[in-house]
């Protein structure tokens, strides 16, 4: 049986091997200390909240949430940063009811949204669109990195 819950402290070590498996899928090196210490902080300073699916006793999938601000509406929002189903489980709507969570948690709190950024050739676009997303199509995304 899957279920999704709320992520705290004592469960943390049910997500880092995916929490690692999803940064090294986006190429880079394997840290399972490094993984667990910045999991272990955005839980602990309340800076995300993370939804994990579970197939019995094991995490099989995770979303994590950061908070963000809307000066302009003057509401709180979340982004949707990190998305990630164990390879086994892929194509058995994890993911979606991942998002569906997250959806869930933005409307009982009262945030204005959810956004997130993907590639652009990430077929999960069909997904997000099936579940009410909509493609920003009047702003262009902009990132500055210090070097």
């Amino acid at each position: 049986m899957k279920s999704i819950r709320r992520i705290t402290t004592t469960e943390i070590t049910d997500i880092i091997p995916l929490f690692d498996g999803y940064r090294v899928f986006y190429k880079m090196e394997s840290d399972i200390d490094a993984a667990a210490r910045f999991l272990n902080n955005r839980i602990t300073k309340d800076e995300s909240i993370i939804f994990a699916a579970y197939e019995g006793n094991k995490a099989i999938g995770f979303v994590q949430l950061y908070y963000t601000f809307s000066s302009v509406s003057l509401q709180k929002s979340l982004v949707l940063n990190d998305l990630f189903v164990d390879a086994n489980y892929r194509g058995a709507s994890i993911g979606e009811q991942l998002l569906l969570k997250a959806q869930e948690f933005c409307k009982k709190n009262n945030y204005k949204g959810l956004a997130l950024e993907t590639a652009i050739d990430n077929p999960a676009q069909k997904l997000y669109e099936k579940l009410g997303w909509v493609k920003d199509s009047h702003a262009f995304h902009y990132f500055w990195q210090v070097k």
